[in-house]
């Protein structure tokens, strides 16, 4: 808006009496955008309640029309403490007898205290405890058994690592000095056992504080003890093909990371030759050193008067130094992965390039190895029992078990303490030789509390819709303008504005007509079975006209309900009826819940240019109408500006024939008054 300055020679309020002149029109515009804002608080009060109406319809009457919904099943348990049952929909009603014989466990290791002076800690080196190089034990979890060769520079954190590799959890204890190992699941199968691969093997676990002579770990070394030559050869042959593969496996990766390095080299050595016209493998360091000492000197010395051509030079110089370090560091890294490459390459037998097999260095280190595990197994499992469990150390020791749980006399068992039967998910507890009963029968509370969850929703969201559609009428009241707004405080707006959109929807056509249907169809009830049946058949009904609050006078209620004071006295005939015949019932409200879902679903279906999907007004029309609005304030504020516009021009023209008019009379003075 342009600022204008009136009034100067007339000494008229020419904007009080220009905002008089164009009222009439000012009245126009705030007429129109009244209107628009009474429809905007329409738009959002029938949003948040569309909202809860479809919340109603696809979520609480969506699934209670499907009578599988309400074919819960519970199972009681005679003592909770030794066991929890959990049931599906298709378990059986029945009663069944359970007994917990053993619960699962998880293996457990608790190492003996690592024998050696001062602290030890993850980064000390085995070696430093006195373990040699090449000493091998093995770990067996889960069907697996891993080799974990210890070398010359291992830590005990790296031991740690290795163990994990090899299937089980672990960590070293800083503090008490002791490893803690436990299978990653609980369960026989899942089990670990710790043995050694040769003799030095034995002595690594004394001085690790883990080594044990469990029943478990003798059974181990027995196997290994007792295999037939047949058993020998297999597992000799399944060592060389996983290890053939896996030293297959490196090879590629190293001859892949051999020609990036030699490619990266060759471009290192091209880009070289390109910048300083030289080959950068005959490159004298020493003497390229000397002159970039010698000119640093010289540039030092000159101080402010060297030259930018020595510093050039210099920076030259030091460039083509730092390309040759660059390219000698990676140098070493090539010849680090051809060495790698090398020492893979001298297990394999790559005789035939399409086909290769183990070498004889492969072969033959493994069949070592299982010679070294089998003669250590038979050694110690000729010692006897009795001395091993002196020679061990003083760990503790939890083995891993399957839960054994008797079920109606059968015996099952699992891995852990959950077991799935017939639709029963049962977890035992607690291991008793007590014989527990299991009852599993219709959860008859849940299908109530689902019917009677479903009526608090529809008795809420009725009751709210009556008492929009039957608010006081407030025809005496519209929203307010900018300046009305400056003359009341804010909590009177808030008030105001509340009185109005409270009674938004009142009389609304398209709130009476879903309103209406919803209740036509609770009060049409079902058929089940070729018989007409009511709500009022199971003891659900409406308070009467005088006995309900007002805007409540369609909520049901649950006779007996026990939360609902109005009817709490009663007998719950609801109750009853599901206690008697619960398919009945169930049939019943899954045909009302029907019922009224396909109603709802054509009440929100989409009308061109009037509604849209999902939608139980008229939201497309009402937007149309609001866009209207929109372009009949522009129109009328157009005409406003164009009429203030008018009358500013027609007391600027005045303005300008006083200012005149003043001018020659101050000349006429002037003249007079010279003479």
């Amino acid at each position: 808006m342009p600022i204008r300055i009136t009034g100067m020679n007339s000494g008229l309020d020419t904007e009080s009496i220009i905002s008089e002149l164009v009222k009439a029109q000012k009245t126009k515009v705030d007429s129109v955008k009244k209107k628009q804002t009474t429809l905007q608080w329409k738009q959002e009060a029938w949003k948040e309640l569309n909202s809860k109406i479809y919340k109603l319809f696809q979520n609480t009457i969506g699934n209670m029309r499907l009578a599988t919904d309400y074919s819960k099943k519970i199972t009681d348990v005679s003592n909770s403490s030794i066991a929890k049952v959990i049931s599906s929909d298709s378990a059986m009603d029945a009663t069944q007898t359970l007994k917990v014989v053993k619960l699962a466990k998880t293996g457990y290791m608790t190492g003996d205290e690592v024998d050696v002076e001062g602290s030890v800690t993850k980064d000390s080196k085995l070696s430093d405890i006195g373990i040699k190089a090449g000493s091998t034990v093995t770990i067996t979890t889960g069907g697996k058994s891993t080799d974990i060769e210890i070398t010359e520079d291992m830590t005990i954190d790296a031991f740690t690592n290795k163990l994990r590799e090899a299937g089980v959890e672990a960590n070293f204890d800083e503090k008490n000095k002791r490893f803690h190992i436990a299978a990653k699941k609980s369960g026989d199968a899942n089990d670990f056992v710790i043995t050694a691969a040769n003799t030095d093997g034995t002595d690594a676990l004394k001085k690790l504080g883990i080594l044990s002579y469990d029943e478990k770990t003798i059974k181990e070394y027995e196997k290994y003890k007792n295999m037939s030559e047949d058993e020998k050869k297999a597992a000799i042959a399944k060592d060389v093909s996983s290890r053939l593969n896996e030293y297959i496996s490196q090879r590629e990766e190293l001859l892949k990371e051999q020609k990036k390095q030699q490619d990266s080299l060759a471009e290192k050595k091209a880009a070289f030759s390109t910048e300083y016209g030289e080959d950068i493998e005959t490159v004298d360091k020493d003497d390229l050193k000397q002159k970039i000492d010698d000119l640093k000197t010289k540039i030092e010395d000159a101080g402010e008067s060297a030259t930018e051509a020595d510093k050039e030079e210099l920076a030259k110089l030091q460039g083509k130094m730092s390309a040759v370090e660059q390219y000698e560091s990676q140098q070493k890294e090539l010849d680090e992965v051809t060495k790698n490459i090398a020492d893979v390459e001298s297990y394999l037998d790559l005789s035939d390039s399409a086909n290769i097999t183990a070498g004889s260095k492969l072969q033959t280190e493994v069949e070592a190895a299982w010679e070294s595990k089998i003669k250590t197994a038979t050694d110690i499992v000729n010692v006897g029992i009795d001395n091993l469990k002196l020679q061990q150390s003083k760990v503790g020791k939890v083995d891993g078990q399957d839960a054994h749980i008797t079920l109606n006399g059968v015996d099952y068992y699992g891995e852990n303490n959950t077991f799935e039967v017939n639709g029963l998910t049962i977890t035992a507890l607690q291991e008793s030789s007590e014989e527990i009963t299991m009852t599993t029968r219709r959860d008859t509370d849940g299908v109530y509390n689902m019917i009677k969850g479903f009526l608090k929703e529809y008795n809420a969201l009725m009751n709210e819709m009556d008492k929009l559609y039957n608010a006081e009428a407030t025809k005496d009241y519209e929203p307010l303008t900018d300046e009305e707004k400056k003359e009341l405080s804010d909590s009177d707006v808030e008030k105001w504005e509340a009185k109005i959109k409270d009674s938004i929807l009142r009389r609304d056509s398209n709130l009476s007509t879903i309103s209406s249907a919803m209740k036509n169809v609770m009060l049409q009830g079902a058929v089940v079975n070729g018989k007409q049946m009511y709500l009022s058949n199971f003891g659900i009904e409406t308070l009467g006209y005088f006995s309900a609050a007002e805007n409540e006078r369609n909520a049901y209620h649950i006779n007996g309900d026990e939360d609902d004071a109005a009817v709490s006295s009663k007998d719950n005939d609801l109750k009853a009826a599901i206690a008697a015949d619960p398919d009945t019932v169930i049939a019943f409200f899954s045909q009302l819940s029907q019922n009224l879902y396909t109603e709802l679903d054509k009440q929100s279906r989409s009308v061109d240019g009037v509604r849209s999907f999902g939608s139980f007004y008229d939201d497309k029309r009402m937007q149309d109408d609001y866009n209207d609005y929109k372009e009949k304030i522009k129109k009328q504020e157009s005409k406003l500006t164009a009429m203030e516009d008018k009358w500013y021009k027609k007391f600027s023209a005045m303005e300008t024939a006083m200012a005149k008019m003043q001018s020659n009379q101050s000349a006429v003075s002037s003249l007079l008054g010279g003479m």
